[in-house]
């Protein structure tokens, strides 16, 4: 069964073929020949490279990709805290943010698979993973402050959210980002990945 995974390398291997066939019995001689030659040796291959970075930017978003790099383990451990005020590990378990996506839903501008910017900062992350040195996890930074947008795109207008009397006191500047959601005092708890070693894990987890 052709499924969006299997598609990329499906089209590659026919693509191979045939290429081995008009090197093995060349075939431009007539007008059909030269036209199957340009859709085999041209044609073709745009559309697998079409299809493969569609199905990889696909394949980016999940949270096993994120998660296949040896420095990000103790994030994704992160997401089993069994305490509700790991803001990142309440979401993924009550499922507020789809968790096979759930990197992606709240780093959306900040990945490989964000802006323009964004893309720049992914393909740093990939050649400090195999060609630099990887910082230690606990040290890991953004690279700018996170952003309310993240949070208000789900929250906003949720009546949990528009009911409660600390947002409601200062909304606006939580809206205008003067105000940080992760501020102390409010949801800073995130990953906190520096205290895992103290901390107790949710047992539904695998």
């Amino acid at each position: 069964m052709i499924t969006p995974d299997t598609l990329p390398l499906l089209l590659f291997l026919l693509g191979l073929g045939l290429a081995a066939v008009f090197f093995v019995r060349p075939t431009t001689a007539t007008r059909e020949g030269k036209i199957l030659a340009f859709v085999g040796l041209f044609l073709f291959p745009l559309l697998c490279s079409a299809v493969g970075f569609s199905a990889h930017m696909e394949h980016s978003k999940t949270t096993t990709f994120c998660l296949s790099c040896h420095i990000m383990e103790s994030f994704g451990k992160s997401l089993y805290v069994d305490d509700s005020h790991y803001i990142a590990a309440a979401h993924f378990q009550h499922h507020r943010v789809p968790a096979d996506e759930a990197c992606y839903t709240c780093h959306t501008d900040y990945v490989l698979y964000g802006g323009i910017r964004a893309k720049w900062r992914g393909m740093r992350h990939v050649y400090v993973q195999y060609l630099g040195k990887p910082p230690a996890p606990a040290a890991i930074q953004l690279y700018t402050p996170y952003n309310n947008r993240e949070c208000l795109h789900c929250h906003l207008g949720a009546r949990s959210f528009e009911e409660s009397a600390t947002h409601t006191a200062i909304h606006d500047d939580i809206v205008s980002n003067q105000v940080s959601c992760i501020s102390s005092g409010c949801h800073d708890t995130v990953h906190n990945v520096a205290s895992l070693a103290n901390v107790k894990f949710w047992k539904g987890a695998p």
